[in-house]
């Protein structure tokens, strides 16, 4: 294959534009929860430029989609890329949107050139990756590799009581196929790094050899409100002061584990939260991460061992609990392998970057080689109206995806590709 062959940007970039006018926000930005009638627009528009494109489609019974483009060989395992059109309620134009129309485009290039791929291309997206409306939070991956089951998340419901069931029927995304009997190849997911690390070292492509491990705890201090004139210090059970050094320790332990260590404390609620009570109690989240299994454990133990400590102390009950444990995810050296070659082709500038935020391909890697891509955003932002990424690019990565995918579909010199029904 030429290492001139090159996707379109301008009409990339177009379709993503296009897409975003859907469920678009004053801001700038794009509001299309899961299963809404604004997700069945985005699903309709996609499906519709894939069927333009000669492309066959299939839904599963959790509503991911697969669109598929034959090979000379329709036996082979597709190489399958994707991603999600879901957004949060103050998304951006690009996060998951992207690794879709990067997708399309790649199709688009190949039928421009009447290339034909020994095995077949597929262009996925998956149900509710966002998780803002119903959860788990990667649904339609995570019930394809068997991470829940097709039950549970029929029965997840919104704030309304409605269920993903209903509305995946709802708005005619209910399909036939068995989620996980969709055969996979081997996986590439493109992405926007929804981090600084690109723009700030100046590089165009973010290779991607593994997606951090996260383990979330919730956390309740309990001590004895009183009033915070005439109860001197030292008599006093303050739960806020006692969380704090909690929270503390939360990012002293990630500062112990670089460079992937990380520690937050996002969410916190103060009883009774007035100003002059002290506080009897304190609950507040703990998120730690590593790109390693054995530090991500070392972390959650160091932490429990802190708590404990903490408790006998201060004499204050503390309870806490791990709510979510999502291991490290390394990515399949082949897939790894394909995009830094690819990369190293078409001459970009280039870096590893593990990834601190969770996707589709953490579950697909699960079932099928997989490995991801990532392109710089303006100042590293995310799920947030204002984010934005240069035109240059996204083509860039959707380049990289291009050269990635051939070299693991291969190329059929002598093969017409044949048409394939489309339908739904």
């Amino acid at each position: 294959m030429p290492d001139t062959l090159r996707i379109n940007g301008q009409r990339l970039w177009n379709s993503l534009m296009e897409l975003a006018r859907i469920g678009a926000t004053p801001k700038g930005g794009v509001k299309r929860l899961t299963l809404t009638d604004l997700d069945r627009q985005g699903r309709d528009l996609v499906v519709g430029w894939a069927r333009a494109a000669g492309m066959s489609v299939t839904v599963d019974k959790i509503g991911n989609v697969f669109m598929r483009r034959a090979g000379r060989d329709n036996s082979l395992p597709p190489i399958v890329t994707g991603s999600h059109v879901d957004t949060q309620p103050t998304g951006g134009k690009f996060d998951g949107n992207y690794g879709v129309l990067a997708g399309i485009e790649v199709v688009r290039t190949l039928n421009d050139r009447n290339i034909v791929t020994e095995a077949p291309i597929e262009v996925a997206f998956w149900t509710n990756e966002e998780g803002s409306r119903f959860v788990p939070v990667m649904m339609g991956s995570g019930v394809f590799c068997g991470a829940f089951s097709l039950e549970t998340a029929y029965a997840a419901k919104d704030v309304d009581g409605k269920t993903v069931r209903e509305e995946l029927e709802r708005i005619g995304y209910l399909g036939d196929q068995e989620p996980g009997q969709h055969p996979i190849g081997a996986y590439f997911e493109a992405h926007i790094e929804q981090g600084p690390v690109l723009e700030d070292a100046d590089k165009v492509i973010g290779v991607v050899p593994a997606v951090m491990g996260l383990s979330w705890y919730d956390c309740t201090v309990s001590g004895m409100e009183a009033h915070a004139g005439p109860t001197p210090m030292g008599l006093r059970r303050d739960a806020l002061q006692v969380a704090t050094t909690i929270m503390q320790e939360v990012v002293a332990i990630a500062n112990r584990y670089p460079p992937y260590g990380r520690g937050t404390v996002g969410m916190v609620q103060v009883f009774p939260n007035s100003r002059n009570v002290i506080p009897g109690q304190v609950k507040f989240s703990i998120d730690l991460r590593n790109v390693n299994d054995a530090l991500l454990n070392t972390m959650h133990e160091e932490m429990l061992a802190f708590v404990a400590k903490t408790q006998r102390e201060t004499g204050l009950g503390i309870e806490i609990e791990r709510v979510s444990y999502y291991p490290p995810c390394p990515f399949h050296p082949d897939c790894v392998d394909a995009v830094r070659a690819a990369t190293a082709k078409l001459g970009y500038s280039t870096m590893d970057v593990v990834s601190g935020a969770g996707h589709d391909a953490i579950y697909t890697a699960r079932v099928a080689p997989s490995g991801m891509i990532f392109v710089p955003c303006k100042d590293g932002i995310s799920h947030n109206e204002i984010e934005d990424a240069q035109p240059a690019h996204l083509e860039a990565g959707c380049n990289v995806l291009l050269h990635a995918m051939l070299e693991r579909a291969g190329v059929a010199q002598d093969a017409v590709v044949a048409g394939e029904a489309a339908s739904i």
